[in-house]
């Protein structure tokens, strides 16, 4: 028997798990609210089961080899926050389902396509202008949207997203492919700063400060800072990755630190968001309402929760998007909270090992990549609602609502389920073999 089918058969019985907590969950929501079970019951364990499963099957079909914990934890994740969501807002619930099936379409479509990851390194300068192009759309006259006070949308018709969330992953594989090619020149030195300090050559380190200005941009055209932050921290993150070099983190670090306070002295809107973060009780009735209502809910949550439809999340405006994580805190308390981010820290567990044990540089680079998008985006907006840092508006990943993030999520998982097969021992082999 190879290792191939108790992998498989791990994944399968936790995707069951996945299944019966997503499930577990719907059926206490709807006890909470109306003390009845809902009627929709059959078809909606159909149809979460069938979209795991689908997702399940494509993964032994055409990833054999891979990891057996990331599909179950998006599941689960994308389980937990639509429950939330259905509890939040029904309407909302409606499109998310929707957005699930797109994202598993996704997920088993990029497992199709993409056969070898290291085959994307071609296409590095293509993804480079792709992802530019897709961070700066929302720029573009008749095209952005501005919701909420940040212009991250974009729309054609009817059809509206955001194009930060794929800009993302086009970048992560220009990033690797790039770092890939010039990772012992950037790892070089050519001198010394104050006797001890070795530096690498300056048009080496031209990225670093070409990827700190569009950061700024980002952040002072399209108010992001979410998007801001995490595509600056994606950059210095890979290349201290490629290089091993914490002097690009210190540097990184230091330009941050220089750009956000230049942001907040010229920019009213960065002085709001530090502001309502050091001192939101004064507003506790006006531009601090969310952030207040956010910390009173994880209150009266305690440490079991108040229970599902049993709380008062709905106070909070946008609860089922920036601040579903305050809501899973209020109705399931500390315990639901640390279960979340537990399913996290695994994920991001796997995405390093996958990294760490990629035979090849730039699958190495391409799984740090991606799972750094998981981690800091996690931290960024977990961050946020606990008061920890100043709020953004980016999602929790699988978690919150939001169809573009959801369905850039699954495909994020899906490469990373794609190195992991790739690196495998028994994939080596056999491809050696052919």
């Amino acid at each position: 028997m190879t290792a191939t089918v108790p992998r498989r058969r791990t994944e399968a019985g936790l995707l069951v798990m996945a299944v019966g907590i997503t499930v577990g969950a719907y059926l206490l929501v709807s006890l909470g609210r109306t003390a009845t079970l809902p009627g929709n019951i059959r078809p909606f364990v159909l149809v979460i089961a069938g979209l795991l499963f689908s997702a399940h099957m494509a993964t032994r079909m055409f990833a054999k080899n891979a990891d057996a914990g990331l599909l179950p934890l998006a599941g689960v994740l994308n389980g937990i926050g639509y429950v939330m969501i259905v509890r939040l807002n029904p309407v909302l619930a409606n499109r998310q389902a929707a957005w699930t099936a797109v994202g598993i379409v996704a997920y088993i479509g990029t497992l199709v396509v993409v056969r070898q990851a290291n085959r994307l390194e071609r296409l590095r300068y293509t993804f480079a202008l792709v992802g530019l192009a897709l961070l700066l759309l929302p720029l573009v006259p008749g095209v952005g949207l501005n919701i909420n006070g940040s212009r991250i949308w974009a729309h054609f018709g009817p059809v509206s997203f955001q194009p930060g969330e794929l800009a993302k992953l086009a970048l992560a594989i220009f990033f690797a492919s790039y770092l890939v090619e010039r990772r012992e020149l950037l790892a070089g030195t050519t001198g010394r700063v104050l006797g001890r300090l070795r530096l690498p050559e300056i048009r080496h380190v031209g990225p670093i400060a070409a990827a700190w200005v569009v950061s700024l941009v980002v952040m002072v055209a399209e108010r992001d800072l979410g998007s801001s932050l995490l595509f600056f921290t994606l950059f210095v993150v890979m290349l201290w990755v490629a290089t091993g070099r914490g002097l690009y983190i210190f540097v990184g670090s230091l330009m941050f630190v220089v750009g956000s306070f230049l942001a907040w002295r010229s920019f009213d809107h960065v002085q709001r968001r530090v502001r309502i973060w050091l001192h939101p009780w004064p507003e506790a009735t006006g531009a601090a309402f969310q952030i207040v209502q956010s910390l009173y809910a994880f209150g009266s949550g305690g440490v079991a929760g108040t229970g599902l439809a049993l709380g008062s999340p709905t106070r909070i405006p946008y609860a089922a998007t920036d601040f579903i994580f305050a809501a899973i805190g209020e109705e399931l308390g500390l315990a639901g909270t640390c279960a979340v981010l537990a399913a996290f820290l695994l994920m991001v567990g796997a995405g390093l090992r996958i990294a760490r044990q990629a035979p090849r540089p730039f699958d190495q680079l391409l799984a740090a990549g991606l799972n750094t998008i998981v981690g800091i985006q996690t931290f960024i907006i977990v961050g946020g609602v606990t008061r920890l840092v100043p709020l953004t508006g980016v999602t929790l990943p699988f978690v919150s609502y939001g169809g573009s993030s959801l369905v850039i999520n699954y495909v994020l998982i899906a490469l990373l389920v794609r190195i992991s097969h790739d690196s495998n021992p028994a994939t080596i082999a056999a491809r050696k073999e052919q």
